[in-house]
């Protein structure tokens, strides 16, 4: 008994010391963005860590939110423990996927999957909004193989010869009392499982208008973080309750019971994340009862 006593005690010591939500959530805070170059790129990106690692126990390994400067980006490269998606929100960029370049205008997204190589490059004369998206096959696993080139005027295809990840309003569809909510959500799939090779399961799009919401819901075998695009509203994750805006990121760990409300007065718009703890769990599309692939 003695020893299970203990056992049960160290179990929920992480949970007695975890921050209150409201510190958990990470902000888009430009004031916090470093400037440096990445991966031989010929030009600089300025970012901060949006989400580390250990926001979740699942095997996320950053959310980066940056600025790609003109003429900076990411240098070509290859990944080959780990995933990761180049997420641009305004303007366009260059996207390149195994050597082979596109130019995509926000929102829009392209992910790497394992054992294969990207890049991207902003030509233009203005920052591009910016975001890096880093699930590896074993927590803290990442690896990067530098290709030393910068991808700058190369050939391009006018249409991609890889997988894209488009948020488009006009893609949603209507979603009565989503998950028990209230008011109609607007609900997509963005890109499922079979798209991933780690953990990694989906990503969502999701729009709550004014005064609507997402009904309460927990996941044993899925943690997620919900990434706000745009408007204002309320974020309800085991019982804390706090603000959510603009550019924030809202972290749900496993069964944890959450949800989330438009409190604003335009759409509360949100990318959402989901890393299974297990390949192939959890994995149901959202407006079902429970999150997931298609």
């Amino acid at each position: 008994m003695r020893k299970t006593l203990i056992l049960l005690t160290a179990l929920a010591l992480p949970l007695l010391a975890r921050d209150p939500l409201a510190q958990r959530i990470g902000h888009t805070d430009p004031s916090k963005y470093t400037r440096s170059r990445s991966h031989d790129s010929a030009g600089d990106m300025a970012c901060e860590v949006l989400m580390p690692g250990n926001a979740l126990t699942t095997n996320l390994d950053f959310i980066h939110r940056c600025q790609i400067m003109p003429g900076g980006g990411v240098g070509h490269h290859f990944h080959n423990q780990c995933e990761e998606m180049f997420v641009i929100f305004d303007g366009e960029a260059e996207f390149t996927i195994d050597g082979r370049t596109s130019v995509l205008k926000g929102t829009v997204g392209a992910p790497c999957r394992m054992g294969h190589s990207h890049a991207i490059y902003n030509p233009s004369d203005h920052p591009v909004e910016f975001m890096n998206i880093n699930v590896t096959a074993a927590k803290g696993q990442y690896d990067a193989f530098n290709l030393g080139d910068a991808r700058l005027n190369v050939l391009k295809d006018p249409i991609p010869v890889f997988m894209t990840m488009r948020l488009d309003k006009a893609l949603l569809r209507a979603v009565p009392g989503y998950h028990g909510g209230e008011g109609t959500a607007r609900y997509r799939r963005a890109l499922d499982p079979t798209v991933f090779q780690t953990n990694w399961s989906y990503m969502d799009h999701l729009a709550l208008p004014p005064g609507a919401s997402e009904g309460s819901q927990r996941h044993p075998a899925m943690e997620e973080v919900y990434y706000v695009l745009n408007g204002d509203g309320q974020a309800e994750v085991d019982g804390e309750t706090a603000q959510i805006h603009k550019g924030d990121a809202v972290p749900v760990l496993l069964n944890e019971e959450h949800t989330f409300k438009n409190n604003g007065s335009q759409d509360l718009e949100f990318m959402i994340l989901g890393i299974a703890s297990q390949k192939g769990m959890g994995a149901a599309p959202g407006g079902t009862g429970r999150r997931g692939g298609q």
